[in-house]
């Protein structure tokens, strides 16, 4: 085997285990990366929600009062439902991503809670002073999913239509009925804000990212590689070769071989100005047997 192939195969051996290595932690580092900007934009997602609650109550809701709020109920005027609306707009974008206000007694059968969400809403009822927002993952037919939970606390405007049937809007009872949605207390924990996204979106987005990373890793050996072996039979190569023809003609008794150059002071150079000066050697002590 020809030393540039022996070092080629040195290189792909050591290039190899560094690059296994390399890509058992990069898938690591971006796996979870990928999940930190996910959830980062649930966060982002949450803040959008909360700032359309914000919006609704401080400049719609005033727009319909006294006799106009309690005659016509109009269900944009509600926080919940112009936040729930506002994102199922914004999932036409962002699919994987979903937004709910699940209430324990809701008014809107739509925001009633499964039971992980359910259990959601008691954990913030038990803690509450517990750090917000709350972040975990649940298993569900599809795969893991990852979760991002803000507590919803009923503020005075809240009971304007949420104490009892007989304060509430009759528009708004002739809607929804007198059964739910009546009952809630100052300052208690009703319900959950959940934004949910499945732990496949993160992994899809590490797996391109790893993919990349690896045809990337793949092109820089590929050219390092071609490179160091240029560069080798440039600097040890050529000087080798011609030193192994310049001993082979020796062998065979010619010593009218040209003077190698020797350029620089690296092994290479210092073994081809020892080859020169053991060849004068050799022809002197030649010629002087020979006059002898």
């Amino acid at each position: 085997m020809k030393l540039v192939a022996k070092f080629s195969l040195v290189f792909v051996i050591v290039f190899g285990i560094g690059f296994a290595v390399a890509a058992y932690m990069a898938d690591a580092f971006l796996k979870k990366n990928a999940t930190d900007e996910v959830i980062q934009n649930a966060q982002l997602m949450m803040q959008t929600a909360l700032s359309m609650r914000s919006y609704t109550t401080k400049q719609i809701q005033p727009l319909l009062t006294g006799e106009q709020f309690q005659q016509s109920f109009h269900p944009q005027t509600v926080p919940a439902y112009a936040a729930t609306e506002s994102f199922n707009y914004l999932r036409a974008k962002y699919p994987e991503y979903s937004y709910k206000e699940a209430t324990l007694n809701p008014t809107n059968p739509r925001d009633r809670p499964a039971d992980w969400e359910a259990d959601i809403i008691r954990i913030f009822r038990d803690n509450p002073s517990m750090k917000i927002p709350y972040i975990g993952s649940r298993d569900t037919i599809a795969g893991p999913s990852y979760y991002l939970a803000l507590p919803l606390v009923a503020q005075a405007p809240c009971l304007e239509c949420h104490s009892t049937a007989a304060a509430a809007p009759p528009a708004m009872v002739a809607k929804y009925g007198s059964t739910n949605g009546f009952g809630w207390q100052l300052n208690e924990v009703v319900g959950a804000q959940i934004v949910s996204v499945p732990a496949s979106l993160p992994l899809q987005m590490a797996h391109g990212a790893f993919q990349n990373l690896l045809a990337h890793m793949c092109l820089v050996a590929l050219v390092t590689l071609i490179a160091v072996d240029l560069a080798l039979i440039l600097i040890v190569v050529r000087p080798v070769s011609k030193l192994s023809h310049m001993a082979d003609r020796i062998s065979k008794g010619d010593l009218d071989v040209p003077e190698l150059p020797v350029h620089g002071k690296d092994e290479i150079a210092v073994l081809a100005g020892s080859f020169d000066r053991m060849r004068i050697s050799m022809a002197k002590a030649i010629k002087m047997l020979e006059g002898e």
